[in-house]
């Protein structure tokens, strides 16, 4: 199961950053079901799929996180390997609670600023903002959203997909270069985030020209996410950079295709940050 997940996450195209950590977290009860000799034999297994897990995509601060966690709560804390199970097997329930509460509280301190009437613009696929919409629809918030495709994946079509299954909400899909036109008339800019990292937002590619633009035409950014995914130290990112089939089927010849996943966007050009422990502003 393992591998298999290491392999999924290198795959994954339509998953947030949290799905990823939760499914990875889980992923680790699969050691205790093989035999050991040794505790230190267990612990020595459990550190290596660890490293595993974490490289098969080392963009993601919520995943780094939650494994590290694990790791560092079974590492020299069990004296035989029942104990050793029992406790790999409590920690990934708590850890992955901690990731889904997270998440969960975050969209509902989101859902709480979304007014009726509004107009806002997303990029991308957010899980979170998912969320924040149904919860403030189901408040009685009747919405327009505008949403860019996200090229070259194209997650941001099935977040209008999902909207357009929500009664009170009025999706409009658009091309990611046409955030420009629409933004004026847009009460605000709501998206998620892969990590903050100091001073840096990282997210899916074309974040950053968006808040640019945003701030160009004085519509006001709010950044949705866990607490969990904003870090000081200790988690370095690492952009991933995709295969160029993505943005052209054909080979070719005298060009170099360009693909990464991530851009950075200085968090100075965010109005707010809102997690499940507050509002950060800036």
């Amino acid at each position: 199961m393992i591998d298999e997940t290491i392999e999924e996450i290198r795959e994954m195209q339509t998953h947030s950053s949290s799905v990823v950590a939760v499914k990875a977290t889980r992923a680790l009860a699969e050691l205790t079901e093989r035999d050991y000799a040794t505790v230190e034999e267990f612990e020595r297994d459990l550190e290596r799929n660890v490293g595993a897990l974490k490289r098969a995509n080392p963009s993601h601060a919520s995943l780094y996180n939650a494994l590290q966690d694990v790791l560092h709560s079974v590492q020299g804390e069990a004296d035989d390997l029942d104990e050793a199970r029992e406790l790999t097997l409590s920690t990934i329930d708590r850890v992955v609670e901690t990731v889904e509460t997270g998440k969960r509280h975050a969209a509902q301190q989101a859902a709480a600023t979304i007014e009726d009437g509004q107009t806002f613009l997303t990029h991308d696929y957010s899980s979170t903002v998912m969320e924040a919409v149904e919860l403030a629809v189901a408040d009685g918030a009747q919405l327009t959203a505008y949403v860019t495709e996200a090229r070259p994946r194209f997650l941001g079509r099935k977040f209008a997909r999902e909207l357009a299954a929500i009664d009170d909400v009025e999706p409009h899909l658009m091309v990611d270069g046409a955030s420009g036109m629409f933004l004026p008339g847009c009460d605000r800019v709501i998206i998620g985030m892969d990590c903050i990292v100091e001073e840096t937002l990282y997210n899916r590619i074309g974040t950053f020209p968006l808040v640019a633009a945003a701030n160009e035409v004085g519509v006001p950014v709010t950044v949705v996410g866990s607490g969990a995914k904003v870090v000081d130290g200790g988690f370095r990112f690492e952009n991933e950079i995709r295969s160029p089939s993505e943005v052209m089927l054909e080979p070719v010849e005298g060009i170099e295709l360009e693909n990464p996943a991530y851009d950075a966007t200085p968090v100075d050009l965010i109005d707010e940050v809102i997690t499940d422990e507050g509002v950060i502003e800036f």
